[in-house]
């Protein structure tokens, strides 16, 4: 996503977001495929074609990628929002103090994804580049 995000390009192939990302390509298709269905990526096909961002950076919110990609955020899925069910050997839900401490865990991390946006991330990424660069530079 921050590939696309920071491409010059309108449309970028997959095997250039592959390549720039330093992932394999075949991993890659099936991650845009998820990211195509959610509605933050738009293909067009042919020699011209490729993929682009379906909506600002600034509209994306990182942990709504991740729940695309990866599903609900939760540790466990007796902590999850929309994927919730009990853990097999449990006996109160309502009272496991694992089940509350996993809730906690879900909800400081949601709290850190829903609040960055794709842009923010782009942003953050060429800031430290640009510091670790920098940092070298002076070695």
């Amino acid at each position: 996503m921050c590939t696309l995000a920071t491409s010059e390009q309108a449309w970028l192939p997959a095997s250039a977001v592959a390549a720039r990302a330093n992932i394999p390509h075949k991993f890659l298709e099936a991650i845009l495929v998820d990211l195509r269905r959610a509605g933050f990526v738009r293909s067009l096909r042919g020699q011209s074609g490729g993929h682009a961002l379906a909506r600002p950076a600034a509209e994306i919110v990182i942990g709504d990628v991740i729940r695309a990609i990866d599903g609900p955020l939760a540790p466990v899925r007796c902590a999850s929002m929309t994927a919730y069910a009990p853990c097999v050997d449990c006996e109160d839900p309502e009272q496991c103090a694992m089940r509350e401490l996993m809730r906690e865990t879900r909800a400081a991390v949601s709290g850190v994804l829903d609040q960055c946006t794709l842009q923010t991330l782009t942003h953050r990424s060429s800031e430290e580049a640009w510091m670790q660069s920098r940092a070298g530079a002076q070695r």
